[in-house]
């Protein structure tokens, strides 16, 4: 971009990228506030810091690549009281954060209730900044998950966008700001939708990994787990854990777009990849969701021996990187 700027070839930065926040002023999103981000290599997204710097709707080169709900986006008068109605305010995107404390459904852990996928997606953002440096687009904030007299979980995230590319790395620092252990439960729901998704479309996974169906209809469907169909009016959703051995990696293609989409994590913290197939008509979707856990709540996890302790002040860092590309010829 400076370069640019040195030749003479633009004035303004915004004539090739933009970087702005915007409002919503109607509808029942009315209010929520959108970082509105293009760039010079055909990406164009929402990031939501009234939903803890998650990632909305996502185009690039003009065609939907996510999954939006039927709710859409909400305000945050809506998101933030009544954030427990997960079936009535889950809006799809790119990105929906599930934790801090609990993943999967609600559940009653001890004398403390957790909401479906806990409260993460329902806390805003705080610390918000944007920058265009050395062209690249960053956006940063801070998201806390406390409660009077227990626990204290801060998470700092950076977004990073190159000015004329097409690749999205959110990079979150966790850490534990209390004197004690505090068990905790993430995952990275990245949803994928028409026409990207579409029965044109598959899953490449690296062949050194296990599949574990979550439930007996999941495991009717273990042939095709990476394949796609139709829409199918009211056919159940299924979910598959997929356990990769070394190479963290997950690409969708679809030939009829000659789209791609590419997405890499660090399978160190996040070491299970958690795969939602819904194919029913209206809720058509492909989640692929790196996590920490079985998405089971806190209670099963911690009987399973699969729930994570973060140890005093202790900090752990996930990654996730999406790359949307044309498949090659």
């Amino acid at each position: 971009m400076k370069e640019l700027l040195k030749q003479g070839y633009i004035g303004n930065p915004a004539q090739l990228v933009t970087l702005r926040r915007v409002s919503v002023a109607e509808g029942r999103a009315r209010g929520t506030e959108i970082i509105e981000v293009k760039t010079a290599g055909g990406l164009e997204l929402d990031i939501l810091p009234n939903a803890g710097l998650d990632i909305g709707q996502v185009r690039y080169k003009g065609v939907n690549m996510t999954y939006l709900s039927k709710n859409g986006y909400d305000c945050p008068a809506v998101i933030l009281p009544y954030g427990t109605e997960f079936n009535h305010t889950f809006p799809g995107g790119l990105l929906y954060t599930c934790g801090l404390r609990s993943a999967g459904p609600a559940n009653q852990d001890g004398d403390e209730w957790h909401p479906l996928h806990g409260r993460y997606h329902s806390l805003p953002a705080e610390q918000v900044c944007t920058e265009i440096d050395d062209g690249e687009l960053v956006i940063k904030g801070t998201v806390r998950e406390t409660a009077l007299f227990g626990h204290v979980l801060e998470l700092k995230r950076t977004i990073r966008i190159p000015g004329f590319g097409a690749r999205i790395t959110v990079e979150d620092r966790v850490t534990n700001l209390t004197p004690r252990s505090e068990e905790y439960m993430q995952i990275y729901h990245c949803n994928f939708g028409y026409p990207l998704l579409s029965e044109k479309a598959r899953l490449i996974l690296p062949e050194e990994r296990e599949t574990v169906p979550r439930t007996d209809f999941a495991r009717t469907g273990l042939d095709r787990a990476c394949e796609f169909d139709p829409p199918i009016d009211g056919e159940e959703e299924r979910v598959f854990f997929q356990k990769m051995r070394k190479d963290f990696r997950a690409v969708l293609q679809n030939p009829e777009l000659g789209m791609e989409m590419t997405m890499t994590w660090s399978g160190d913290t996040l070491p299970i990849l958690s795969e939602w197939r819904s194919m029913a008509s209206g809720d058509y979707v492909l989640g692929l969701e790196p996590t920490n856990c079985y998405i089971m709540g806190r209670s099963d996890e911690r009987e399973n021996g699969t729930l994570l302790k973060l140890a005093p002040f202790e900090t752990v860092k996930n990654t996730v990187t999406i790359q949307f590309s044309m498949m090659e010829d």
